[in-house]
């Protein structure tokens, strides 16, 4: 005798198919590829440097949805772009996940492979434990910004001031203690000024910066359409979007790579942000 099932079961099934799938979607194709974001920055504070390439790229939340390979691919699209200067906003690790020996090995290399013409910085991010993350950016030729500043130099030309501050919404008056030492000295002669940081809501602690560079929000990780990204984390509640004029500072914030809490994307691929600066 054939049972003829209601027909809302063949809904219901239907409906969590569907489901089940944008599930998938959001899991394995969002997640995956890379998109370089690419934005022109007009300055004419800066001089003999106009066309300055800078690659920054943030929140790898490593074995998260970015293995070994995935990374190999980003180092390789980073050196292509031959950038003069690198920037890392923190968030190599994930604190839901462990980490081998094998690992921060494979990561030191990758690390180590990124190539600039002049250098390459880094700052901590809240889910990067710390001697860990040293071993890395200090034996893979980064430059680890946590609480101070360089100066970066072009022949004879006034250098560009690039600083910056560890992970955390708190203390960052202390945190900038030794950069505003030097930004209120008579020393203090530059033509630019960069700041890296971690967690963007800090930005309304921050003064006198041309450009300031953040990651940790992941721009809302999934993002809808006419409502924009839907994760606010903690230190990126007020400030979570691609970009912001804050006065007379252009703040950008990176939409990472990996995934944290929910292994998920949409409308939102992993990404890497290329940055051109030209006086006109």
């Amino acid at each position: 005798m054939d049972i003829k099932l209601p027909r809302f079961i063949y809904i219901i099934g239907f409906i969590i198919l569907i489901i089940l799938i944008f599930l998938l979607y959001l899991r394995f194709i969002s997640t995956n590829g890379l998109v370089v974001k690419e934005y022109n920055i007009i300055n004419s504070k800066i001089d003999s440097y106009n066309g300055l390439k800078i690659v920054h790229f943030s929140d790898i939340h490593y074995k998260s949805t970015i293995d070994y390979k995935d990374l190999e691919q980003i180092v390789d699209k980073i050196n292509y772009i031959n950038p003069d200067i690198v920037v890392f906003t923190g968030d190599i690790f994930d604190k839901k996940l462990k980490y081998s020996d094998n690992d921060i090995k494979n990561l030191t290399n990758l690390f180590s492979k990124i190539k600039a013409s002049y250098k390459k910085y880094s700052v901590m991010g809240d889910h990067d434990n710390e001697e860990n993350y040293k071993k890395i950016i200090n034996n893979s030729g980064f430059n680890d910004l946590n609480n101070s500043y360089d100066l970066i130099y072009n022949k004879n030309s006034k250098p560009i001031l690039i600083a910056g501050i560890s992970s955390g919404t708190k203390n960052i008056n202390e945190k900038l203690l030794d950069i505003n030492k030097y930004l209120l000295s008579d020393k203090a002669d530059y033509i630019y000024s960069i700041l890296l940081m971690h967690e963007p809501d800090n930005i309304d602690s921050i003064h006198d910066f041309d450009l300031v560079l953040a990651g940790h929000s992941l721009n809302g990780q999934i993002k809808l359409p006419f409502i924009g990204g839907i994760i606010k984390r903690d230190g990126a509640k007020k400030y979570y979007d691609e970009y912001y004029k804050v006065d007379k500072t252009d703040f950008y914030i990176s939409g990472g790579l990996g995934t944290t809490k929910v292994n998920l994307r949409y409308f939102n691929k992993p990404s890497i942000n290329f940055y051109r600066i030209t006086q006109k």
